[in-house]
């Protein structure tokens, strides 16, 4: 065997340690906090669109089944139900990144108050 002694390994550099740390969040800008609540309540006005929507197609077609003259009714909430349809992809696009947004402000102010 050889007497010469193992190679020790390189001191690491400093501030190397925490080159792979989780990316610390940027505070949220007023701006952000404004756009998440804008995003959730039109959200929450496409879904009360919807809502009433769905009731009134509901009376349209109890209308028009009472009477063979109002057949026009019965057409009338199939045209209602089409604008439903259409309505929930947007309602998904507005209020999925609308929550999403406002549940990052509120844990960015979780985590500026320390609870």
């Amino acid at each position: 065997m050889s007497e010469a002694q193992p190679t020790s390994h390189p001191a690491p550099l400093p501030g190397a340690s925490n080159a792979y740390g989780p990316p610390q969040a940027r505070e949220v800008s007023v701006a952000y906090r404004r756009w998440a609540n804008i995003l959730v309540w039109i959200g929450a006005v496409i879904a009360g669109l919807v809502v009433v929507a769905l009731v009134a197609s509901v009376v349209l077609l109890a209308h028009a089944d009472a009477d063979v003259d109002n057949a026009v009714y019965g057409y009338l909430a199939i045209y209602i139900w089409v604008g439903i349809i259409a309505a929930i992809p947007a309602l998904l696009a507005v209020g999925i990144p609308g929550l999403v947004m406002k549940l990052r402000v509120r844990q960015q102010a979780q985590a500026s108050s320390g609870l």
